[in-house]
């Protein structure tokens, strides 16, 4: 089936029938993915599907509706009744297409050609060798929650009633694990994974076995500390979650509900110098990377804080519309579901310190290897949450700490960091170096 005239033959019926304006963004995608437990096969799963959705607008009205049978029955009942949802519902002035459209596609070096070519007997083996090095690293491993690879192939297209038709298709592929170590009665677990856009880019099954291992065993015998305000060291993986949370405090439609902290924000001093965050679609082989977004606006390179001064917000065109400003190319979607705002790749700025060096740094603090739990409010800023890491005293990694609550305010918090690692890898669209802020809340016992 050729799905590019798809779109187009259904935009114009849409278009015959009375629609204003109209848009299919249709997917299709293949996925392998398979998980190791104890050496043996748990789950293996080889799946195809496809989707489109279809948003109509009729003076300022919209309906929505997606399918995944693109039966001619179906589709030309989608059609109609789409238009009937869209002219019984109440009319918007900012609702509609964006004037914005991608024009010519960017190389991004999101498609690896070979992917295809991997055997399955290669995928699953990889799932093996990455166990057996978790088992093989300490005797306290005595079990994994999952040893796991997946891999996807897919295509996104996007036509619309202002010309525009467009596409682009993706690969990934992952490798995860999550072990169990038991020491004395008492369980840790623990994981380490590695996601890229090409298979050959993968770290090797081993070294994330090992990795994962390492991660699990050392939190062993962890120990509650003391309530108390020190310096806390985020991890990458535990920055990352960090940013996330300030990400949902830029998004446009929040800030113009009032409903986030950094509200009425621009051109503040919101952060310290050490903070410059970016968010860039046009990241080449970035996981979050794409030509164009989830309403076919090009996406770009965005400074959003410059040494820790608030320079733009994040849109989609209904926002846009709504606050005088541009798209600025973050929409995201299923096809199943319309737009909203979110990141490309999204990330800290790397510094010039070591991790070892900003370790070094804090007499008496916590390294925040993971947190748990949703405590990030955007509307406040007020920070709190579920955590465990590693104690620091006197600039060395001294023993495992669980059962703790980190807390701050966020904004306080931005302003409050003093050191940014050079340790920036992306293993999701949202990454950090290692940073730390000088003081939080540390509740313990």
């Amino acid at each position: 089936m050729d799905y590019k005239h798809l779109a187009q033959d259904l935009v114009a019926q849409a278009q015959k029938l009375g629609a204003t304006e109209s848009e299919v963004y249709l997917q299709y995608r293949d996925r392998f993915e398979v998980n190791i437990r104890q050496g043996d096969i748990e789950t293996l799963t080889r799946a195809a599907s496809k989707g489109l959705g279809l948003r109509l607008f009729v003076e300022g009205r919209l309906g929505f509706g997606y399918t995944s049978d693109f039966s001619p029955d179906t589709l030309e009942n989608l059609v109609k009744k789409t238009l009937a949802l869209a002219r019984e519902s109440t009319p918007d002035e900012y609702h509609g297409l964006p004037q914005e459209k991608v024009s010519e596609l960017p190389e991004l070096n999101l498609f690896d050609p070979h992917l295809a070519e991997v055997e399955d007997e290669t995928k699953i083996n990889m799932a093996r060798d990455m166990e057996k090095a978790a088992f093989a690293y300490d005797a306290r491993i005595n079990n994994t929650e999952e040893s796991r690879y997946g891999d996807h192939i897919g295509t996104v297209i996007i036509a619309n009633s202002r010309g525009l038709l467009s596409s682009y298709t993706t690969t990934s592929a992952g490798l995860s694990c999550t072990t169990v170590a038991e020491e004395q009665g008492r369980k840790q677990v623990g994981w380490w994974w590695s996601h890229k856009r090409f298979f050959k880019d993968l770290a090797s099954p081993e070294s994330i076995g090992k990795k994962a291992a390492h991660r699990t065993v050392r939190m062993l015998n962890a120990r509650k500390v003391k309530t108390q305000k020190v310096p806390v060291v985020f991890d990458p993986q535990a920055g990352a979650s960090f940013w996330q949370a300030i990400f949902g405090a830029l998004n446009g439609d929040a800030v113009y509900k009032k409903a986030s902290f950094l509200a009425g924000k621009l051109g503040d001093k919101v952060a310290s110098d050490w903070v410059t965050l970016i968010d860039d679609g046009t990241l080449p082989g970035g996981l979050g990377s794409r030509p164009f977004d989830g309403e076919g606006v090009p996406t770009r390179r965005k400074i959003v804080l410059e040494k820790g001064i608030l320079k733009t917000y994040f849109y989609d065109t209904y926002t846009a519309r709504k606050v005088g400003a541009s798209p600025t190319g973050n929409a995201v979607r299923d096809y199943s579901s319309t737009p909203i705002i979110g990141p490309t790749n999204f990330f800290l700025q790397t510094g010039p310190h070591t991790p070892e060096e900003i370790i070094a740094s804090v007499k008496n603090g916590l390294y925040l290897v993971w947190m748990m739990g949703m405590g990030a409010n955007p509307v406040t800023g007020d920070y709190s949450r579920g955590a465990y890491g590693i104690w620091i005293e006197n600039g060395e990694l001294a023993y495992p700490v669980h059962e703790i609550t980190v807390a701050g305010n966020m904004e306080e918090m931005m302003k409050n960091i003093t050191m940014v690692g050079n340790d920036l890898e992306f293993m999701g669209a949202i990454a950090s170096p290692t940073f730390k802020v000088a003081e939080m809340t540390i509740s313990g016992r």
